[in-house]
């Protein structure tokens, strides 16, 4: 996919000695407000300038015309700046017949103002991170990719595409293994890992230099993770159970058998105490350690009783063996009893509730959507826009919401030096919007160009990539019914 430029008359780059002074750049966006996402402010009248890949100047449109000349140029009055966005928690999967399917979904999130995704491993981790070596090369066209490749788990496990951990020996290969694959951090899940052989794996992990991310075994407190040293804590149920006042009680009955996984998730619920949260979530924030709370793929996975997916537009983008791997949480969903369909409404709107508890208590929140493979309707590009929505609605502002979508993700990866602002020295991985994102947080969505690593997208670019994406669809659909 070939960058479209807004180009002005070519500038010959000879220059009188009077000239001598003024910068040479690639391209320039003219009188736009920035977003300022780090102080929630909104800079008018603003130009920005990149060479390359990395931005070169900001400031005042005046000033920096006159002090700097492009190849082209951006009209952006009226319209308003931000970082590109982030989504730092994505799956590729569903087996190797649908490698192609998969790599199919990396344009709808450059589509979607989304210029850097962080894939927590799927069952296709060896495409994954041939995918991300690809795309730093310039040979595959896609967000940024930060992977895990393999996740670590137990012996047997429910989860494809592992590294299976039953001894201390185990857990010290496979963390071996994965600096080979030289992963951008480490996944860890808990469907079959024996918990403590989890807490040596986080351990042994950090040990090596990689941060870790993952789902925390039912037998261990939030606490002890966090002692081990894991780094993010993905999705809201973890960050809820933290704030069960007999936390280490449940585990400690889960762990000798003495309760299964239904009770421990009954007295989860009866068991949330705000203070003990307020504490735990102050504890987290003092380790800094994140969390992705991926709302909107809970909603969706809580509410499929009562909301019909079959006509979303979106389903146009993702082709047949993707959504057939949908199948298997719809017939879940599908088969509980009208006690479990209430149970499970009030558990999602019980963990919503904790958001601005996490905000207010210092814990730096991740923007991921869990969209990919298995997930039902969480759709890859839009998801994001759709979990900010969400965020906003259960108690963040436009602005926190915001910054969970364009500085927590290089926090977390400690890059915010080059990533999360509009700033000289930062990479040039930016979103022109129409509206302005501090004032409404569906802003986002009214995406008028991409510039990903400095090459501008603009909207007509943006919508040929939906369109071919959505042409391969249709003839994959064709071929299927065939």
């Amino acid at each position: 996919m070939k960058a479209l430029l807004w180009a002005s008359a070519a500038v010959v780059f000879s220059v009188s000695p009077a000239q001598a002074a003024v910068g040479h750049a690639d391209m320039m966006i003219r009188h736009v407000t920035v977003i300022d996402v780090e102080h929630g402010e909104s800079i008018a009248d603003q130009a920005v300038v990149w060479r390359g890949g990395e931005i070169v100047a900001v400031g005042p449109d005046a000033g920096v015309a006159k002090d700097w000349r492009a190849r082209g140029s951006i009209e952006g009055r009226g319209r308003f700046l931000i970082p590109g966005l982030w989504d730092m928690h994505v799956h590729f999967g569903g087996g190797p017949d649908l490698v192609d399917e998969n790599k199919a979904l990396l344009p709808l999130y450059i589509a979607n103002g989304i210029t850097t995704i962080r894939d927590c491993s799927g069952d296709l981790p060896d495409q994954v991170l041939a995918w991300r070596d690809a795309i730093a090369k310039g040979t595959l066209f896609g967000p940024r990719l930060l992977t895990s490749g393999a996740k670590i788990e137990g012996v047997k496990p429910v989860w494809k595409g592992t590294i299976e951990v039953g001894t201390r020996a185990d857990a010290d290969a496979a963390v071996a293994r994965l600096q080979r694959d030289r992963v951008d951090f480490v996944k860890i899940t808990d469907s079959t890992l024996d918990p403590q052989l989890f807490l040596y794996s986080v351990t042994q992990a950090r040990k090596a230099g990689l941060r870790v991310s993952g789902h925390i075994p039912m037998a261990l407190t939030i606490g002890q993770a966090v002692d081990a040293g894991i780094s993010s804590i993905e999705h809201m149920d973890y960050a809820y159970k933290a704030g069960v006042k007999d936390e280490a009680a449940i585990a400690a009955d889960f762990a000798a058998g003495r309760i299964d996984r239904a009770e421990a998730n009954r007295r989860i619920d009866a068991g949330f105490d705000p203070a003990t949260a307020m504490a735990s979530y102050h504890a987290l924030a003092a380790r800094g350690v994140f969390v992705t709370p991926t709302l909107n793929g809970s909603r969706i996975l809580a509410h499929l009783d009562d909301e019909d997916h079959g006509t979303d537009p979106y389903l146009a983008y993702i082709g047949p063996g993707l959504r057939k791997t949908y199948d298997w949480r719809i017939q879940r969903a599908a088969q509980a009893t009208p006690a479990e369909i209430a149970a499970r409404h009030a558990h999602f709107d019980h963990m919503a509730a904790i958001l601005p508890m996490l905000q207010e208590a210092g814990v730096t929140i991740i923007a991921g959507t869990d969209a990919g493979f298995l997930n039902s309707f969480n759709y890859p590009g839009a998801g994001l826009h759709d979990e900010l929505a969400l965020f906003v609605e259960k108690g963040l502002t436009p602005e926190q919401a915001l910054s969970s979508a364009t500085r927590a993700g290089p926090a977390w990866f400690g890059q915010l030096d080059r990533y999360g602002a509009i700033a000289p020295g930062k990479v040039a991985d930016l979103v022109l919007l129409d509206r302005n994102p501090l004032n409404e947080i569906g802003a986002t969505r009214a995406i008028h160009a991409v510039i990903l690593g400095g090459k501008p997208y603009d909207r007509a670019a943006l919508d040929a990539m939906l369109s071919k994406a959505r042409a391969q669809v249709t003839r994959w659909n064709a071929a299927d019914a065939s």
